[in-house]
């Protein structure tokens, strides 16, 4: 049997573990059941084992998943090559603006923490992990070990405090406040054509 046969009539894993994903958004990890699932693919529950043996094993996937477009985006975003330290923070708050670090992931995964102690103990491990990153950052950028962890805490705590309370700003409203950001968390003020740059690369989607 070909790939393609297999992928018509089965689906796809990618497309599993995509509608997983947004009925996890939506409703939460009970709301991740097979069935249903299968329905909204329209695809027969049997075609689920042929990608996952079962739930855990799709449940683990998802855990995987918001990794790769969380805490692996933030870390890329803090070693991105900058000529200051305020292009540099710009770089790290364009992940969060872009949609690159996936909000609704993050919201998803903290809500399920609260049932569940082995998710609970991946989102600590995370945020340990971005924290460690938010301060090697600063530290590069000549801040002193204490200067960077109280600066590394107020930039992630911010940026979870958004996702936590869903505040939802216009992109406009965002950029108003991001030189003053900036310079909450570095101590300098971003120059016009670093926030020009910024700006355009997030209007232009980048």
């Amino acid at each position: 049997m070909t790939e393609a046969k297999d992928s018509g009539w089965r689906g796809s894993r990618e497309g599993w573990l995509e509608a997983a994903c947004e009925a996890l958004i939506a409703g939460g990890v009970e709301a991740v059941k097979i069935l249903p699932l299968a329905k909204k693919l329209g695809l027969s529950r049997t075609s689920f084992y042929w990608f996952f043996p079962d739930r855990e094993d799709l449940l683990a996937a998802l855990r995987a998943r918001w990794r790769a477009v969380t805490t692996e985006v933030l870390l890329s975003a803090t070693t991105a090559y900058a000529e200051t330290e305020t292009e540099a923070m710009l770089n790290l708050l364009s992940c969060f603006l872009s949609g690159r670090f996936d909000a609704r992931f993050e919201f998803a995964l903290r809500s399920w923490g609260f049932a569940d102690p082995s998710v609970a103990a991946d989102l600590h491990a995370a945020d340990a992990e971005r924290l460690a990153a938010l301060s090697a950052l600063l530290l590069r950028w000549g801040h002193a070990p204490e200067d960077a962890d109280v600066r590394a805490r107020t930039i992630y705590l911010v940026q979870i405090g958004y996702i936590s309370m869903q505040t939802d700003e216009t992109l406009d409203t965002r950029l108003a406040r991001i030189a003053h950001y900036v310079e909450v968390y570095t101590g300098k003020r971003p120059g016009a054509a670093e926030l020009a740059r910024f700006e355009a690369g997030l209007r232009a989607g980048g």
